[in-house]
């Protein structure tokens, strides 16, 4: 079965391959301040259990992905990202989409994630997908300038 789900922009949201590595890395390192390796997001395409969706345009350019991991039956957003220029065209939420939809299939019936507490379009846009904030981490996202972030813990029903 090819699992395919249309994006906005002319782009469309596939399962990631292990090609993939390099441009994912690359967009998570524009993204956060501690990049993933290539090598860490290769150990995740190869692991059934930690799904990657990639969008990307009919050439495979990547403009942003999501990485989930489900365990019976909740699920984990482990890190969502989109390339800058692609920003604030509804990636983040088409691909939340994506895994929604494809989590239908799975025994997940609950999602989790951390936000880091300054990420403001982030948390709104998890709380327009009906995340709600249950608990907080003090100190998890490590800054710049040596201080640490608080995290938000969110979750949702998956259905």
């Amino acid at each position: 079965m090819i699992k395919l789900w249309m994006a906005p922009a002319g782009l469309h949201i596939e399962p990631g391959e292990s090609q993939d590595a390099k441009d994912l890395a690359r967009i998570h390192a524009q993204s956060f301040f501690r990049g993933w390796p290539s090598e860490e997001f290769t150990r995740f395409l190869d692991d059934k259990a930690t799904p990657i969706y990639i969008a990307c345009d009919a050439k495979r350019r990547m403009a942003g992905f999501a990485v989930i991991r489900t365990v019976l039956d909740e699920s984990e957003l482990l890190s969502i990202a989109v390339d800058p220029k692609w920003r604030g065209k509804g990636l983040g939420r088409a691909l939340m989409q994506a895994v929604f939809a494809d989590l239908m299939l799975s025994p997940a019936r609950r999602m989790f994630l951390e936000v880091d507490e300054q990420n403001m379009p982030a948390i709104r846009l998890y709380e327009k997908l009906g995340f709600v904030r249950i608990s907080t981490r003090k100190g998890y996202y490590p800054r710049p300038d040596g201080s640490a972030a608080t995290a938000l813990v969110m979750a949702r029903d998956l259905g």
